[in-house]
């Protein structure tokens, strides 16, 4: 009996707060007007800078492709440099105590640097083929 009152109290418990929690969701704005007014000019920012790599590259194809190797290439960096930082971590920190942490910390380093040479030298290995490979 006092498993059943439990019980029933926990669901009427449950179903109370998701009918309150979605009363106040629903009376507040999600986003604020000035909150919203960046983000639009953001995304117009960005839509202006696609147009631009379109109209220098002559194809739509290639202007979206040299688009998502620009952001490839800039966002690539702080990445890696947080991938450098936690095999450092690893290595020097954590491999002292653990040998086989030391080697994966090692191996962590040299795959972020080698990722981040890959992602810089991509966008001008695309630029190059575009200019000059195609004719």
């Amino acid at each position: 009996m006092k498993k059943g009152i439990i019980v029933i109290t926990l669901i009427m418990l449950i179903i109370g707060i998701f009918f309150i929690a979605n009363k106040s969701y629903a009376e507040e704005k999600a986003i604020d007007d000035k909150t919203e007014s960046k983000i639009v000019e953001i995304k117009d920012s960005n839509l202006k800078s696609l147009e631009d790599y379109k109209v220098k590259y002559g194809s739509e194809s290639y202007g979206t492709v040299a688009y998502i190797l620009n952001l490839v290439r800039i966002y690539s960096i702080p990445i890696c440099f947080l991938g450098i930082a936690v095999g450092a971590i690893h290595q020097y920190v954590i491999g002292i105590r653990k040998l086989d942490t030391l080697e994966r910390g090692m191996a962590f380093i040299v795959t972020c640097v080698t990722l981040l040479i890959i992602c810089q030298i991509l966008p001008l290995a695309f630029a190059i083929f575009v200019k000059f490979g195609r004719g």
